[in-house]
């Protein structure tokens, strides 16, 4: 629960989101849910030479089994915030 609280703080922002199929979307993030879904607007495709069938797609729904990484903007990262939270969370509490 901890990266969904996380996420959900990160709506309307850009994100780069890498999947296990090597695509890599960039766009706004709209929504985000407990399973780590993903609805992103606004998208691009980071490598479009090797993807030029998704030129044409500016809204998407990722699931979150997908996913491998999300890149996150440098300004978006708290990293106390997170430290704190990963502590409290490995504690138990």
């Amino acid at each position: 629960m901890l990266f969904f609280s996380y996420f959900k703080d990160l709506v309307g922002r850009e994100v780069t989101v890498e999947l296990k199929n090597d695509l890599a979307i960039r766009g706004t993030l709209h929504s985000v849910d407990q399973y780590l879904n993903i609805k992103l607007e606004n998208t691009k495709v980071v490598d479009q030479d090797k993807f030029p069938h998704m030129l044409s797609v500016r809204n998407c729904f990722i699931r979150g089994s997908v996913v491998r990484y999300v890149q996150l903007p440098p300004e978006g990262v708290d990293i106390e915030l997170l430290h704190d939270a990963t502590r409290r969370e490995a504690r138990g509490g």
